[in-house]
């Protein structure tokens, strides 16, 4: 089985649920604590062996290449000062994997940016991570796929409960549970945001995929959907329906950072991380609650 060296990450959004933040800056560029939110997710695929990282971009997102670029200016300025944890820091962001982009030079939808990394994929597995997911899982969230993929040679997508009332914000998937795994369903069932009380079940895909290279046979072949755009979800209900399909209800906590209550969340999640910070963070809780 080919191993998954390749990863896509959508970026061409416009951010406008954070504006006017967003006005001059991408939204995956927003802090988590010290770092941007699509560094963490090209953190998480490094973690999984990811080689090479390609991410759909739009007009006005430069800066996403430039986090990941060298700076050699900064960097002789933190050498000379002798500010070495800091210059690791910077240049690490440099090694984490290889990034190229792509121009989605339209708005047509997730499916359509998936689609426009095909020539870059070339023929091979690999991970799409939706940067506005961040998972906090260990191993990480994408791992727990791709050992799925390995297993079993069929397409994964990360699956987590939500409430009734919020099915309607996301593609919602139902089929039977493997009996020897039931962390996994075989997928029979997708549904792109489907208003409450229709539907299928509670499990929402959220946004780790490990795909097969044919999906881009599907997308190529998907009609303009819901928002008159390519839905992802409706190409993988056929892929779902001529190859199988298989969801992993993946253990870790995930924050959605394009919601400006889970950004936050995200801030506190990684705040935790890091002892000092999160004494000074408490202390504020306990004396303004």
């Amino acid at each position: 089985m080919t191993r998954i060296r390749k990863a896509v990450i959508p970026a061409a959004g416009l951010g406008t649920r954070f504006l006017p933040a967003t006005k001059a800056i991408p939204k995956e560029m927003l802090p988590i604590v010290n770092r941007p939110a699509i560094q963490l997710i090209v953190e998480e695929a490094a973690a999984c062996g990811i080689e090479q990282v390609i991410i759909i971009t739009g007009r006005g997102k430069t800066e996403l290449v430039d986090h990941f670029d060298a700076h050699p200016q900064l960097e002789d300025t933190l050498r000379r000062q002798g500010k070495d944890a800091l210059l690791n820091e910077v240049l690490r962001t440099t090694d984490l994997a290889r990034i190229v982009t792509v121009r989605q030079q339209r708005p047509l939808g997730l499916g359509h940016a998936i689609l426009c990394a095909r020539d870059l994929i070339d023929g091979e597995p690999f991970v799409v991570f939706l940067p506005d997911d961040l998972i906090d899982a260990d191993p990480p969230a994408a791992r727990q796929l791709i050992d799925v993929y390995e297993r079993t040679g069929k397409s994964v997508l990360a699956l987590m409960e939500v409430a009734p009332e919020a099915v309607s914000s996301y593609g919602i998937a139902a089929g039977q549970t493997r009996p020897e795994d039931d962390r996994l369903i075989d997928i029979d069932t997708l549904v792109e945001k489907p208003p409450a009380g229709e539907a299928p079940s509670n499990l929402a895909v959220v946004g780790r995929y490990v795909l097969s290279p044919r999906i881009f046979d599907y997308l190529s072949q998907t009609r303009p959907g819901r928002g008159d755009e390519i839905q992802l979800t409706d190409a993988l209900a056929r892929l779902a329906l001529n190859e199988g399909l298989i969801g992993d209800r993946f253990t870790g906590s995930r924050y959605d950072a394009g919601d400006m209550a889970g950004y936050l969340l995200a801030n506190l999640n990684w705040a935790r991380k890091e002892p000092r910070l999160w004494r000074k963070v408490k202390r504020w809780l306990a004396e303004n609650e």
